[in-house]
């Protein structure tokens, strides 16, 4: 873990729970691929940077979970780098308590303000400023977050962030965070057309071919729509509708698990009703969704 993986002149990637891309200005002067999860993987971080000799001129962010903004803080406090994001993601980073708050749909209780779903803040950079490195591509990749992007390199390597999962994720747990279903969907599509060397996802392995993988991820969204319509063909409320999917792919249910499939699912109810494959009805102060 935290092994420094070379995959061409200028381009290499650390080899943890959310892949960190290093992308090299020079023999001196590079650039990461977000940051790893917390402190930790930003002191890890750092003593790789300093055994290769390389000053890190700035972090960039693919999108603001936690697990992909953990280490900036740390990164930032002990190299003065830059830190660049962009759009929504840009507030989030800012100010990480918004996103427990998103997935909870409130004010989020003490077990969801933790380090794995909140990181410490960070100073932030736009995309658009004029420092922002002009070899990097930035590639919009909505659909996981609001405005997660992927970065594409001038030798051929992409770093995908979490657009796709790997197989075994998506066997075990079955239900991938998903925030726009349609624009997640848009953005495989996309992807598996996308032209590139290697292809970097942050949770699957680099590979050169991607596009069965990316196959599979479409595949596993359409199985669990329809899974979620078979659910639903009497009024069900929200709760018993998460209830069933949970039990359905054997999944334990726990305050993180709670918000992170409990606002995959009603990102998959609001997409299936704008399909018109649901409706709602409401019924004794009730919201209860039913297929059509």
């Amino acid at each position: 873990m935290y092994e420094l993986v070379q995959v061409s002149d200028r381009c290499y990637y650390i080899n943890c729970p959310a892949k960190i891309g290093v992308f090299c200005e020079d023999q001196e002067n590079v650039y990461l691929i977000d940051s790893g999860n917390d402190k930790d993987a930003g002191r890890k971080v750092r003593q790789i940077l300093e055994k290769n000799g390389w000053h890190l001129k700035a972090i960039l962010n693919t999108h603001s979970n936690a697990d992909h903004i953990g280490g900036n803080r740390y990164l930032q406090g002990q190299t003065g780098c830059k830190i660049y994001s962009g759009g929504i993601e840009h507030a989030f980073i800012k100010d990480p308590l918004l996103e427990p708050s998103f997935l909870y749909g409130g004010y989020p209780c003490k077990d969801l303000r933790h380090k794995f779903l909140m990181a410490q803040a960070s100073d932030v950079a736009d995309f658009s400023e004029k420092d922002f490195p002009k070899e990097v591509k930035v590639i919009p990749l909505p659909g996981h977050f609001f405005d997660m992007v992927g970065f594409g390199m001038p030798d051929g390597t992409v770093f995908l962030a979490d657009c796709i999962s790997s197989r075994e994720t998506l066997e075990k747990y079955a239900v991938s965070f998903i925030y726009d279903v349609g624009a997640y969907l848009e953005t495989l599509d996309m992807v598996e057309g996308m032209e590139g060397k290697l292809f970097v996802p942050a949770h699957a392995e680099a590979s050169n071919d991607i596009r069965d993988l990316v196959r599979y991820n479409r595949d596993k969204v359409h199985e669990v729509a329809e899974r979620i319509l078979s659910i639903c063909t009497e009024p069900l409320h929200f709760e018993k509708i998460l209830q069933n999917v949970f039990k359905g792919y054997g999944l334990s249910m726990n305050f993180e698990q709670y918000v992170l499939v409990g606002s995959t699912v009603r990102s998959y109810l609001s997409w299936l009703k704008d399909m018109g494959k649901v409706s709602v009805i409401f019924e004794d102060n009730m919201l209860l969704w039913q297929k059509v």
